[in-house]
């Protein structure tokens, strides 16, 4: 009988692995991602199944674009696209790819305000919800039970009581650990929110892997703010192990606004099975002079791989200039060779990381790739001063773009990101000031791999392995 039941399992499994082999040879997004996971699968089924089923996956293809449900949002934002749209002088560069990646337009008429590190990002958040006057839209990947935590759910509760309605969307993973009580509280004085560990998404049936990584405040459909941060006492330089916290956020007005709506509405209705189109303003005015700018939304839910195509159009409209800032380097071979291809054109490539260890996995696996990029021409910047978390890039001065996507393969695939894409000379002349006080504070990275301590010569081969899923 124990022997029946083993064979039983042992066919179970195979037949399993057979069925998961067929189908990473069909959607693996490489033939060397392809072979390896059929190799994986075909010799260790009872290991490789469960793993393929959580990590395997590289499409979400259970979330409904609710943009489907809000056309007509879509089609008033085109309306007056053409009202909106700035001269072509004015971009300087070809917005074509962020546009068809976004499906949206660039639109003049925005102000866009560099909010630098933890104190000014949320001395503006909660002016703004302090000034609200009909609803605020909250959303952040990790939510957390502490004094600033505490402030924003204090805050929240007395927007309510001033008549003001108000939403709250936050990540069943990142924000696994905030308690229930936090939660019915906020739900208790009236506030709508949709409790992380019961809400649809990517929070069971095998789907642990993808997140929502968006930050976003909206406030009255006329004040947006995205960027790095996080709610927690960490990101205002609190934690005792990281010390200061170097993050960057940005509060936008104008028509960018209603694009940063727009993706929150479908993240609601993703959440939530809930359309809020009609309970929310999408009239606008423009900001002069203004800036021109985009959202950009990306994530597994998209058919091409747009979190990637963001960085490599970035690249690609390069000529003098491309600084990147963030706290995760695991770039895709696409962005790697894009990376390489412009530091040969002469393009001077930057890329600004942490010294300091978050999740040492990621941390070692970046060390793999730093001596190939060198070796091309391009300066890797490791940050001294605490953590390095903002999310940035700089393309010569013309473009500069703020949010929450990591230069990573989690990032670009497996996560729900968006950035803020600006096109002006004069915002990209403060983002280039920013980054030069940051470079000031960092250190070149001199030593190659070979010369690293032995935990990092053979501890990056090793982590970069897990490059697809870190």
């Amino acid at each position: 009988m124990w022997s029946l039941l083993v064979s039983l399992v042992l066919l179970t499994a195979y037949v399993s692995a057979a069925f998961c082999a067929l189908r990473a040879a069909q959607t693996a997004r490489t033939p060397q991602g392809s072979v390896a996971w059929v190799m994986f699968l075909l010799t260790f089924p009872l290991i490789a199944v469960p793993a393929y089923l959580f990590l395997g996956q590289h499409r979400f293809r259970g979330y409904r674009i609710a943009r489907r449900e809000s056309e007509r949002v879509v089609e008033g934002i085109k309306a007056f696209a053409a009202q909106a749209r700035p001269p072509a002088e004015a971009l300087r560069l070809n917005v074509r790819p962020f546009e068809s990646i976004a499906h949206l337009p660039v639109v003049r008429g925005n102000t866009a305000e560099l909010l630098i590190d933890g104190t000014a990002t949320f001395d503006a958040i909660f002016a703004a919800i302090d000034a609200a006057r009909s609803y605020v839209l909250v959303q952040f990947y990790i939510l957390r039970d502490d004094a600033l935590g505490n402030d924003l759910h204090d805050r929240l509760i007395a927007a309510v009581e001033r008549g003001v309605t108000v939403r709250v969307l936050t990540d069943a993973v990142g924000s696994y650990h905030l308690p229930e009580s936090y939660i019915q509280s906020l739900i208790d004085a009236g506030i709508d929110m949709v409790d992380p560990h019961q809400q649809r998404g990517p929070n069971f049936r095998f789907q642990l892997n993808y997140r929502n990584h968006r930050k976003t405040v909206i406030v009255d459909g006329e004040v947006g703010f995205i960027g790095g941060h996080n709610v927690g006492e960490e990101y205002l330089g609190k934690d005792p192990k990281f010390g200061h916290w170097r993050d960057t956020h940005l509060r936008l007005t104008g028509p960018a606004v209603l694009q940063l709506q727009l993706i929150f509405v479908e993240d609601w209705h993703w959440a939530r099975n809930v359309e809020i189109i009609d309970d929310l303003n999408w009239a606008t005015r423009f900001e002069k002079p203004g800036v021109n700018a985009l959202i950009v939304a990306t994530g597994p839910g998209d058919r091409t791989e747009t979190g990637s195509m963001m960085f490599f159009s970035a690249i690609a409209a390069a000529q003098t200039r491309i600084w990147i800032a963030s706290p995760y380097f695991i770039p895709d071979g696409d962005i790697m060779t894009a990376l390489k291809h412009a530091a040969l054109r002469g393009v001077d490539v930057r890329v600004l990381v942490p010294d300091e260890i978050d999740h040492k996995t990621v941390w070692l696996a970046a060390f793999a790739y730093f001596d190939e990029l060198c070796e091309a021409g391009a300066r890797v910047w490791r940050y001294n001063n605490g953590f390095l978390h903002q999310k940035v890039f700089l393309i010569d001065d013309r473009l500069a773009a703020v949010g929450t996507t990591n230069l990573d393969n989690r990032s670009f695939r497996l996560n729900f990101e968006a950035m803020a894409l600006v096109f002006d000379a004069g915002f990209a002349a403060q983002v280039e000031t920013m980054l030069r006080d940051d470079f000031a504070l960092s250190h070149e990275l001199t030593r190659t791999l070979d010369l690293q301590p032995p935990h990092i010569r053979y501890g990056a081969p090793l982590a970069r392995l897990l490059a697809p899923i870190l």
